[in-house]
């Protein structure tokens, strides 16, 4: 009953979570506006079978253009502006339960917020589970059937973590052409797009390690490495009455700290799960500017 009980919350709470998201979203749907630079150039490595062909929704409601059955990973870079750069890089991966990225609420807007602060963002394409065009019904049934949902990323994970820390590797070896400093990358993840970040994190590979960390409502991320003494500053937000990833992100918490590791807990009361950049009238809403003030707190905005 217990499992019936939360299984009902975490859907009920998706699903409203998607309806503030439209009336937030709803106008013109955003379109891809930047050639997607190939992660991967010679191909990457591993595969999942029977991929179908990759698909670009651009819709006025949900969370906005999505992207789905992605198979080839790339970037999009947004620049900042010359007069206002501080050499600060963002690597910013959006969210989708695995199922598809939501490109542009939690992936495109935030680049662009980022730019108005003087950070470069780059926005990760990374790879997903396949799914068809009711991707929405797909994903809220594996939410309901845990091991479902981690028997389907399970073989995915090595492949986001890669694209996550090729994704560095790549912003590290063009900083001159990014006009970034390579000891100031960051990167960035929303819910799924957070599990990416934090794998990509705890990889603990030099070369692609990031410089600091930014996860929100981050999701999925069970199985995680330990944490080490070596890793990075965290800035980690959740809503209270999310249903759906609150006690993951307690715990990636409490791992942080378990390992002396510089961290920063941000809790809102409200605003459940997949808020993005979208304003939806509640205390979520106020994220962007905790993150500014962490950042600039952290000398990250400082030229």
């Amino acid at each position: 009953m217990r499992r019936s009980i939360l299984g009902g919350a975490i859907a009920l709470g998706l699903a409203a979570t998607w309806s503030l998201a439209a009336c937030a979203s709803a106008g013109t749907p955003t379109t891809i506006d930047k050639k997607v630079i190939p992660l991967w150039p010679k191909g990457a490595p591993g595969r999942l079978p029977d991929m179908p062909a990759e698909v670009t929704e651009l819709r006025a409601s949900n969370p906005g253009t999505i992207m789905r059955n992605v198979t080839v990973p790339g970037l999009l870079v947004y620049p900042a502006d010359p007069k206002i750069a501080n050499g600060t890089a963002m690597i910013v991966a959006p969210g989708g339960g695995f199922h598809l990225l939501s490109i542009e609420n939690e992936g495109i807007a935030v680049a662009k917020w980022l730019n108005s602060l003087g950070v470069t963002a780059i926005v990760l394409k990374y790879r997903l589970i396949a799914t068809g065009d009711d991707v929405q019904r797909a994903l809220i049934g594996r939410l309901l059937n845990r091991s479902a949902m981690m028997r389907a990323i399970d073989p995915l994970q090595p492949l986001v973590t890669a694209d996550g820390e090729q994704a560095v590797r790549y912003v590290r070896a063009h900083a001159k052409e990014l006009k970034i400093k390579p000891s100031r990358v960051g990167l960035m993840g929303f819910s799924a797009g957070g599990a990416v970040s934090v794998w990509t994190t705890l990889a603990n590979h030099a070369d692609s390690r990031p410089d600091f960390l930014v996860t929100i409502y981050p999701g999925l991320i069970a199985g995680h490495a330990a944490v080490p003494a070596n890793a990075p500053p965290l800035f980690d937000l959740v809503a209270d009455d999310d249903p759906i990833v609150r006690p993951e992100a307690d715990e990636l918490q409490q791992a942080w700290k378990a390992a002396g590791a510089d961290t920063t807990y941000v809790t809102v009361p409200n605003g459940g799960h997949g808020f993005g950049m979208a304003k939806t009238g509640k205390a979520s809403d106020v994220w962007p500017e905790k993150l500014q003030q962490w950042l600039d707190a952290k000398g990250y905005l400082r030229k």
